[in-house]
């Protein structure tokens, strides 16, 4: 695997390149890195190359101006960009896959397929803006950590987190590394994303749908909802999985992720 960093916009960001083909980029979401698809990087880099950057205020990549999804999709094309890739397939987990519906609707021309991964394509309802803005009330006052240590364990089905406690705190531990002021950019561009529906009707390549039947941050009906919408559309229903189903049912996800070919 080969690291690099560019600077954009007076800040460095950093991404791992791996494989050989067709390139594939991997967003990871809310309080991940990019080392949250290390089970599908494993498999799926004998298939594609992979490009697998840390988003503004994530790992070792710096916070830019504009944390909106929009300003984080820019910074997508300016990897794509800094790689010489003129198209490619994009894979968006949760807050990742808003970032990748911004991209698509921007440069439908530069992707070939795109895959939700537990995300939606739906604006916030003001009942989960509204406790978007309370978690960040919480992060102000007790610091992004004791936050994130309550929410991660959540994203997982109690069984699986039960059995693969190592990994959950891993996971946990992993978070220390996130900025109260990181943390707070990302839910208030999640609060502030508009809905995107349109961009599933209107782009004309595949659209992948995988959907943790148990997911609570991204709720199975109205994961369902979403699908019907693209001209082409490809879903994948991982029954034992909450949120993170790159941990959880990663052979399955491997799998699907195939067809962004």
């Amino acid at each position: 695997m080969e690291l690099k960093t560019f600077i954009y916009q007076s800040s460095k960001i950093f991404y791992r390149t791996v494989g050989a083909g067709k390139p594939v980029v991997l967003i990871h979401g809310f309080a991940e890195d990019g080392e949250v698809w290390k089970n599908q990087i494993e498999f799926l880099k004998d298939h594609f190359c992979l490009i697998i950057p840390d988003l503004p205020g994530t790992g070792k990549s710096e916070m830019i101006n504009d944390m909106s999804i929009e300003g984080m999709a820019e910074v997508i094309k300016a990897i794509l960009l800094n790689e010489k890739t003129e198209t490619c397939s994009m894979a968006g987990h949760s807050m990742g896959g808003y970032i990748t519906l911004a991209f698509a609707e921007k440069y439908p021309d530069m992707l070939s397929s795109i895959a939700l991964v537990h995300s939606s394509a739906f604006a916030d309802i003001e009942e989960k803006k509204a406790n978007r803005l309370k978690s960040i009330e919480f992060v102000k006052k007790n610091g992004a950590y004791e936050f994130l240590k309550a929410v991660i364990a959540d994203l997982f089905t109690e069984t699986w987190a039960a059995d693969n406690a190592e990994i959950v705190d891993l996971q946990i531990e992993k978070s220390k590394n996130f900025t109260d002021a990181a943390i707070i950019a990302y839910y208030q561009a999640m609060i502030n994303r508009p809905d995107r529906t349109h961009v599933l009707k209107s782009f004309p390549k595949p659209i992948l749908f995988i959907i943790g039947e148990h997911d609570k941050a991204v709720p199975f009906e109205q994961s369902m909802q979403q699908c019907y919408l693209p001209a082409v559309s490809f879903i994948h229903i991982l029954r034992n999985s909450a949120h993170m189903g790159m941990f959880e049912e990663a052979d399955k996800l491997n799998n699907a992720l195939l067809q962004l070919k």
